[in-house]
């Protein structure tokens, strides 16, 4: 069933079929961005850049819609708190202003948060489910908006680039441990890990995972602005009218 309840008898598996197809596609396309990047700089991908962002809206208040028709809605895990939640609405942001700034706090969310969730998802619902093409859609949308931004109009992190993201997010964990405490959530997997398998299983116990996350962001960061960096940072692209 495409919208069916949380009862549905078919479960997501990792590396299943449905898993790695989606891993298929999800190279292939990254692939296409590289190789078609000096096509896609033509003016008539605008439109596609809008498009897209009113799709990841739309997919998103669908999803809301359907928990709480199912009745699965709840603040402790509702919330758009995730990183991945986060990521999606800068990459929306990104996509409809073309500001610099949603592309730094956006490329590291998307290489270290959606980039894990799409490897090791974090799903109950498997193939054809609504929740399986929202799920994969919108992990696999940020991160190829965010290549796609790099190759085609040439946005590339800089050293403050890092220091944004990581002030950025520290802001924010104080407001997600008082959001988890009081609500019973798990946002950030800052209260436990994931029930699914996952990286964070290879980076200790409670709550040493962590401060071992918070190091692997410092060092994370840095590595990739090392491999990514360009000289010349670009400048703010204001938005195409139509």
């Amino acid at each position: 069933m495409l919208f069916g309840p949380s009862n549905i008898s078919s479960k997501f598996s990792l590396f299943s079929e449905s898993h790695l197809t989606i891993l298929i596609l999800f190279i292939l396309i990254i692939g296409s961005i590289f190789h078609y990047r000096f096509k896609l700089r033509e003016d008539k991908w605008r439109k596609a850049e809008i498009g897209v962002a009113v799709s990841l809206i739309l997919f998103e208040l669908i999803y809301h819609l359907w928990m709480i028709e199912n009745g699965t809605w709840k603040i402790g895990r509702s919330l758009p708190l995730e990183l991945c939640n986060i990521g999606l609405i800068l990459c929306v942001l990104l996509l409809l202003t073309g500001k610099k700034i949603f592309f730094e706090m956006l490329f590291f969310i998307a290489l270290f948060g959606a980039t894990q969730a799409i490897l090791t998802p974090a799903l109950t619902y498997n193939f054809p489910h609504f929740r399986f093409f929202h799920f994969f859609y919108t992990h696999m949308m940020v991160v190829w908006v965010v290549l796609f931004f790099m190759w085609v109009k040439g946005y590339y992190p800089t050293f403050m680039s890092v220091i944004k993201v990581i002030v950025f997010l520290n802001l924010l964990l104080p407001v997600i441990l008082y959001v988890n405490n009081r609500n019973n959530g798990n946002y950030w997997f800052l209260r436990h890990k994931p029930d699914s398998p996952s990286l964070f299983d290879l980076l200790g116990p409670y709550p040493w995972y962590i401060f071992t996350l918070e190091g692997l962001l410092l060092l994370l960061s840095f590595g990739v602005w090392l491999i990514f960096r360009r000289g010349e940072p670009v400048r703010d692209r204001p938005p195409v009218s139509d």
